[in-house]
């Protein structure tokens, strides 16, 4: 928070966070609130202006009302704004609707189809959606874990990032596979003033490769083997460089729950290495390996818009960015609290109670 921020009576400011995060009440009055909310925790008003969408006058006098009137200054003033051009019943049948599965035949409502289905004007339907931020066109994704031993492996793992045990290393295993050498059957346009790059949308593939790593939490470094499989064998050896790049050290692996992680061989290879544990994550739960960041940096950075001619020129390419990664790599942070992590084991435990039933 910055260091400027102002005091507010605590259940005015419980009352405006729980306006911030409403989705029940208009949008106008969700910015409303945070805008206030913004402005007591000593955000500039450009930052607000940039982060709400309004101009600074108008934030200016947001605030300038809330000083004088308190939350009563945020209501909306008679005779003044747009009136509304909808009735109560036209409201909720719009909002109802685009809520419930659409009619058949299609997968998901515009504001075109659901104002032609409820016979009410597009515009009115339009505005309706954007005050109650409804956004029938946006689908996000989520995936809840199966695994009966959720909590326990989600708070192992967190715990071993919080709190890692004295004398030991915390690393974060994981394969990336199928990475594809791909060429394009043109060259590529090069960046220039008002026009992006630009390549053909034809390539060719020249085969794949199999990235595994492992990622010091506390300093960010990978250590990396690029390989063409990601047999047993291979998890194996790579486990054998692992263990030799940190001589005579305590090592804590985090990876997920694929055979060749928890198989005979894995028991074994433990067994001659007695300095060494496995944690694994809950089944479906990747986002709890930080090893999923350092993938999404490899991709970010290496892969997106690469070209390689080869299975040799990829592997190349992987390498020398792994060597100039590894130069300027930063810790690995761990931001979920216990509230959200709280949160995120009731509701997985409720959709396993639902699954059951």
């Amino acid at each position: 928070m910055p260091s400027n921020s102002v005091s507010v009576d605590p259940v005015i400011l419980s009352e405006l966070e729980s306006r911030a995060r409403s989705r029940t009440i208009s949008t106008r009055d969700a910015t409303r609130a945070k805008v206030i909310l913004m402005n007591i925790e000593g955000h500039t008003k450009i930052e607000i202006s940039r982060q709400t969408g309004l101009s600074r006058m108008r934030i200016y006098d947001w605030i300038r009302r809330f000083e004088a009137e308190g939350l009563d200054g945020l209501l909306e003033r008679k005779g003044r704004g747009r009136k509304e051009s909808y009735s109560v019943e036209q409201r909720n049948r719009i909002v109802e609707t685009v809520c419930r599965k659409p009619k058949p035949g299609l997968s998901r409502w515009s504001v075109r189809t659901l104002a032609k289905h409820l016979s009410i004007d597009k515009d009115k339907v339009h505005r309706v959606l954007k005050e109650h931020d409804l956004h029938p066109h946006r689908l996000r994704t989520f995936n809840f874990s199966p695994d009966p031993q959720f909590a326990e492996k989600l708070l192992e793992v967190v715990g071993l990032y919080m709190t890692p045990p004295e004398n030991a290393i915390v690393l974060c295993m994981d394969e990336k596979t199928g990475i594809q050498a791909l060429d394009r059957t043109q060259p590529i346009l090069p960046l220039r003033a008002s026009k992006p790059q630009a390549w053909s949308n034809e390539y060719v593939r020249h085969g794949t490769r199999c990235l595994l790593a492992t990622v010091e939490v506390e300093t960010g470094k990978a250590i990396t083997w690029v390989n063409k499989t990601r047999k047993t064998e291979d998890f194996m050896k790579f486990m054998d460089q692992v263990v030799a790049a940190y001589p005579g050290e305590r090592l804590c692996i985090i990876m997920d729950n694929l055979n060749t992680h928890k198989g005979k061989a894995a028991q074994d290879w433990l067994a001659k290495n007695p300095d060494v544990t496995f944690h694994y994550t809950p089944t479906h739960a990747s986002w709890v390996n930080l090893a999923e960041c350092f993938f999404s940096i490899v991709s970010r950075q290496a892969l997106t818009q690469a070209v390689h001619r080869s299975g040799k020129e990829l592997e190349k390419a992987l390498k020398d960015f792994i060597l100039q990664y590894n130069k300027q790599a930063g810790p690995f942070v761990w931001t979920k609290g216990p509230e959200k992590l709280k949160k995120i084991i009731e509701l997985t435990e409720e959709f396993q109670r639902k699954m059951a039933i």
